[in-house]
């Protein structure tokens, strides 16, 4: 199961359908995404401390277990390589110009597809949106 930054980071904060998440999450045998997730969960959390819906305590808290979480293959995070990064750039030039997708989007996209998985577990709409284009089911709880 390949989840976005953003479902990752419901794993660890309670934002709409976190709860949602955290079963999928806790249900599926292998959940992989891009390493890429590094930085983005943890300016998510970062993000919360500075809204106050986190104190400074608990982010540092969260971001050290999310790294753990990491170090220790939870998470199953997928190397960003030169050729990645080549195989991100070549979808967004194929995709029609009416698709908004960013750069992590993009990351997300080829990583989702270099590991043979076949639908991306998103909140985001403009991923969700963009998946399709790409053969890649877009899936939300």
């Amino acid at each position: 199961m390949y989840l976005d930054s953003a479902y990752i980071a419901k794993y660890y904060v309670n934002e709409a359908d976190a709860g949602a998440v955290r079963q999928l999450i806790r249900q599926a045998t292998d959940v992989c995404s891009s390493a890429w997730a590094l930085a983005e969960v943890t300016c998510v959390l970062h993000r919360h401390v500075r809204e106050n819906s986190l104190s400074p305590a608990q982010g540092r808290e969260l971001i050290d277990l999310f790294r753990d979480h990491a170090e220790r293959g939870f998470w199953n995070l997928q190397p960003v390589t030169a050729g990645l990064l080549r195989a991100a750039a070549a979808l967004v030039r194929g995709l029609p110009e009416t698709v908004h997708l960013r750069a992590g989007d993009a990351i997300h996209l080829a990583t989702t597809l270099e590991t043979g998985e076949r639908e991306i577990w998103t909140n985001d709409r403009h991923l969700l949106a963009a998946a399709p284009h790409l053969g890649i089911a877009g899936r939300s709880v």
